[in-house]
């Protein structure tokens, strides 16, 4: 199994930034990805950003070149750095590992993110 905590989530205004953390602890060595997704009220939960075990990222089209996702090995937390914030990036952010041969979901229980206009 693999266990992931977040913190980091809060109120900002309009054009703030916000870092979120979620550490990770468990079967860390069976981990393949790491990941955020958000879910905003009445939407579905979406894909925010990913970063595989070789550094390689992906960003979901609303947040690129505004937010950054980051993993580090040492102490085992992959970070959400983001910046010039919006109203509609108002979501609960979940934080995400895919890990074992079938790649399992592990998913956290969730941080809430308000960005006022």
């Amino acid at each position: 199994q693999v266990q992931l905590v977040e913190s980091g989530g809060g109120l900002v205004q309009a054009g703030g930034s916000l870092r979120l953390s979620c550490a990770v602890s468990g079967l860390i060595f069976s981990i393949k990805t790491r990941a955020w997704y958000r879910q905003a009220p009445g939407k579905q939960r979406e894909l925010v950003a990913s970063i595989t075990n070789a550094g390689t990222t992906n960003y979901g089209d609303s947040v690129k070149d505004r937010f950054t996702i980051s993993k580090d090995n040492t102490k085992n937390t992959v970070d959400l750095q983001m910046n010039s914030l919006k109203p509609e990036d108002t979501a609960v952010y979940y934080c995400n590992t895919q890990w074992g041969s079938s790649y399992r979901n592990s998913w956290g229980q969730g941080t809430q993110v308000t960005v006022s206009a």
